[in-house]
C-alpha cells in the first residue's frame, strides 16, 4: 500500500468520523423519539410508537413556552433588523478615523456574556420603571426582547456590512443627480440591493432568539420560553417527548431550507429566462442593421 492510498483512506476516515460526530446524536435522538420505552434509549428497541408526539402536543407547558418563543423571536426580528441596518449604514457614513471606535461600541454586546446582559437588563428596567411610575413596563417578555435585541442586532449589522461592501455608491449619486430624494434612494435603490441580507439577518435573528437561554433565563422573570421549559425538564429527568420535539424542530428546519432553495432556484431560473429574452430581443433589433451592406 503506497502513500497515496494511505492518504486517501485517512481522508475518508476523517470525513466519516466528522459526519458521525455531526449526525450521530441526531440519529440517536430520532430513534428514541419512536421507541416505546419510557426512557430515551436506542437499545433495546421496545417497539415503534407515536405516543411521544401525541404527548408532546398535550403538554401545556411546552406549548406555552413554544408560543412565547415564537412571539419573542418575531419581536426580536422587528427590532434587531432595522437597528442592525441603521448601524451598518451609519458605519459607512462616519469618518474613517472614528469607524474603529464606533465598531467597538456597536459590537461590544456580542462580547458581553449573556448572563450579564440578562441581569443588567432586569436591574435597569426595575429601577427605571420604579422611578418613573411605569411599572407596567416591567414585563418579562418586553425585557427579553430588549435584552436579546441588544446583541442580536450586532449580528445583523455584521451581515449588512458584508453586503454593503459590494454596493456601488455611484448608483446613489446618479439617482440624487437625477432629482431623487434621499428616502427615494433608500427605498428604490439601497433597500432592494439589501433584500438578500435582510432575509438572512431576519432568519439569523429569529433563530438566535429562539435558542437563546443564558440571557432569557434572567430577563424572562416568572414567565417562560421553550428553552427555559426544556432546561427545567432536563433537571427533573428527560423523556422521549423531548426527542420528539427535537425531531419536529429539525423537520420544520429542513422543510424551510428546502422551500427556500426551491424558491431561490425558481427565481434564478426566471432571471436567466428574462436575460435570455432580452438578449434575443437585442439580437433581433441589431439583425437588420447587420444585414445592411
Amino acid at each position: 500500500m503506497n502513500s497515496v492510498a494511505i492518504n486517501r483512506i485517512a481522508i475518508w476516515f476523517y470525513i466519516g468520523l466528522f459526519f458521525l460526530y455531526l449526525f450521530g446524536p441526531l440519529v440517536i435522538m430520532g430513534i428514541t423519539a419512536f421507541n416505546a420505552s419510557s426512557y430515551p434509549q436506542v437499545y433495546p428497541f421496545e417497539g415503534f410508537t407515536l405516543k411521544w408526539f401525541d404527548g408532546l402536543l398535550r403538554d401545556s407547558d411546552i406549548i406555552y413556552g413554544l408560543k412565547n418563543s415564537l412571539w419573542i423571536g418575531f419581536l426580536v426580528v422587528l427590532v434587531s433588523v432595522p437597528v442592525g441596518l441603521a448601524a451598518a449604514i451609519l458605519m459607512t457614513q462616519v469618518y474613517a478615523r472614528a469607524r474603529s471606535f464606533y465598531y467597538l461600541i456597536v459590537v461590544s454586546p456580542v462580547l458581553t456574556p449573556g448572563v450579564i446582559i440578562g441581569i443588567s437588563t432586569v436591574i435597569f428596567w426595575r429601577e427605571m420603571t420604579g422611578a418613573t411610575g411605569t411599572r407596567f413596563l416591567y414585563d418579562g417578555t418586553l425585557m427579553t426582547v430588549v435584552a436579546q435585541s441588544s446583541f442580536i442586532s450586532a449580528y445583523t449589522m455584521l451581515i449588512f456590512l458584508a453586503r454593503l461592501q459590494r454596493f456601488d455608491r455611484a448608483q446613489e449619486e446618479a439617482a440624487l443627480d437625477l432629482g431623487a430624494s434621499h428616502p427615494q434612494v433608500f427605498l428604490h435603490i439601497l433597500l432592494p440591493f439589501m433584500r438578500p441580507a435582510i432575509l438572512s439577518a431576519a432568519a439569523l435573528a429569529f433563530l438566535s432568539s429562539f435558542e437563546n437561554y443564558n440571557t432569557t433565563t434572567f430577563s424572562i422573570l416568572a414567565d417562560k420560553t421553550l428553552t427555559t421549559v426544556l432546561a427545567g425538564r432536563l433537571r427533573q429527568g428527560t423523556t422521549p417527548a423531548i426527542s420528539a420535539l427535537a425531531v419536529l424542530i429539525i423537520a420544520v428546519t429542513l422543510l424551510g431550507a428546502v422551500v427556500y432553495e426551491l424558491l431561490k432556484r425558481r427565481e434564478e431560473a426566471a432571471k436567466a429566462a428574462r436575460l435570455r429574452q432580452a438578449q434575443r430581443e437585442e439580437e433581433r433589433s441589431l439583425a437588420p442593421a447587420g444585414m445592411k451592406p
